[in-house]
């Protein structure tokens, strides 16, 4: 049993003992900390605090649930010189991502053609599901491209303006990004994908802005009450998984693995491995951007067909699942250091922060702020995050179940498998009020806007 002891209200440690470098920190209330301790998410924060070279605390969000590794809803920095990097600590679905796209629509625009009419053409429009494919035929010199530009190559050719770039994490390109640190089979996974949405907790969804929180911010971001807003939730599909796997694999082979968690397989950050790494990693990212600026465009033009004056524009794209080189705060001192976050959000100040519900559930739009610089390393929730697994759902709810509870809000569902809807349904997850309470009373996220569902679309 993994000891932890309260702070305060919102915050807990998990104190330094036996190989530990430096304490665990938990953001979490009473209520989610309960959810946390059912699984092995606090082993995770411990067996992280053991890595090499990490700076200050390993830290847990309050969405925190087991993942492959670190926690998803974890958060660590490390020493460019001593530290190290995991594919553990990054993920599988490397920049699972999400972006919001605010328009000049509104929920009687939406009800004149009918929110059901309006997600079928869009499920049409858009490839989801398992395996399928996508209407763009890339060359393999075009996908390299892909995986070096990122959104720009999108907008390169014609999904898009560099507007939408503007809007975007790091302008939806991430460096140094060479493709030859990519594998061939990862290519091979990924060069039919671009512009598809997947499966699992991916999602696109028609919503309605229903509160602000903070009516200037919302203003300056092109948010007001009772606008609809479209938000595409998706990563780098197989290439990201591949790229995972291949590191996994190759840092096994050369650095062995941790005796207490095999999971957390790493190599140090200026390694010719570690390097290579993140490179593939950044590869795989900018393809998830390049992939949801495809989808953007797909949907604007659908939308057209309805709604001839239609705009929409992107109020930000968010990375999830990501390793970042960034600048931080280190015993007074500034310092680049490697920032992984896994199942998290960069929370930086003024920027927005996107943390979408689970399927059926209100998401948010925050700001992040120089507390969660100070905190979290920049950080917040990146979404409910998970209390059943994938097994468990399918054993204790029914398609029936989750179809009864969406029609009882009104929202309208198309999904390409209804095995897949039942392990993403809202009881599954922890309460998403709660999370985005926790993140705005610690002040690491400030709420901005609330987002209602009315029509989701999920592989």
């Amino acid at each position: 049993m993994v000891e932890v002891k309260k702070i305060n209200e919102n915050m807990w440690e998990i104190p330094k003992t036996g190989e530990m470098n430096v304490p665990g920190l938990v953001l979490a209330s009473e209520k989610l900390i309960k959810d946390i301790k059912q699984d092995k998410t606090l082993s995770q924060v411990q067996n992280v605090a053991k890595l090499p070279g990490i700076i200050g605390s390993s830290i847990a969000l309050m969405d925190a649930h087991q993942g492959y590794g670190f926690s998803i809803g974890g958060v660590a920095g490390f020493d460019m010189d001593k530290g190290v990097i995991s594919p553990g600590g990054v993920g599988y679905d490397i920049d699972c991502s999400v972006r919001l796209l605010s328009t000049n629509l509104t929920l009687a625009d939406i009800e004149k053609v009918g929110k059901k009419e309006i997600i079928h053409s869009l499920f049409r429009t858009v490839p989801s599901g398992v395996g399928r494919g996508s209407k763009i035929n890339l060359k393999a010199s075009d996908l390299n491209e892909v995986l070096r530009k990122g959104a720009r190559w999108a907008v390169e050719h014609g999904y898009g303006s560099e507007e939408d770039l503007a809007h975007l994490e790091e302008n939806g390109n991430l460096t140094p990004a060479d493709p030859e640190n990519v594998s061939k089979r990862a290519k091979q996974r990924g060069i039919g994908q671009l512009g598809t949405l997947g499966a699992g907790n991916h999602f696109l969804e028609i919503q309605e802005v229903t509160k602000i929180y903070d009516k200037e911010k919302a203003k300056e971001w092109g948010l007001e009450k009772g606008q609809i807003t479209i938000m595409i939730h998706c990563g780098s599909r197989g290439l990201g998984h591949q790229v995972a796997s291949d590191y996994i694999k190759l840092m096994e082979a050369k650095y062995g693995w941790p005796e207490y968690d095999r999971e957390l397989v790493n190599a140090p950050i200026k390694s010719e491995l570690g390097e290579k790494y993140f490179s593939a990693m950044n590869c795989a990212a900018n393809f998830a951007f390049a992939n949801k600026q495809v989808i953007t465009h797909w949907v604007r033009e659908n939308l057209l067909h309805y709604f001839p004056k239609l705009k929409a524009d992107v109020v930000y794209e968010v990375c999830h699942n990501i390793a970042k080189k960034e600048k931080h705060d280190i015993n007074g001192e500034e310092k680049e250091i490697l920032v992984m976050r896994k199942g998290a959000t960069r929370a930086f100040p003024n920027q927005p922060v996107l943390i979408p519900g689970s399927m059926g559930t209100a998401s948010y739009v925050l700001v992040g702020t120089q507390k969660a610089v100070e905190l979290s390393f920049g950080s917040t929730a990146h979404g409910a995050g998970r209390v059943k697994s994938r097994t468990k759902a399918r054993k204790t709810i029914t398609t029936d179940d989750v179809k009864k509870e969406m029609a009882s809000k009104g929202i309208e569902l198309e999904a390409g498998s209804f095995k897949g809807i039942v392990e993403e349904a809202s009881s599954v997850y922890k309460d998403i009020d709660e999370v985005v309470k926790v993140s705005d009373e610690l002040g690491i996220g400030k709420l901005i806007a609330k987002l209602k569902p009315l029509a989701v679309m999920k592989g």
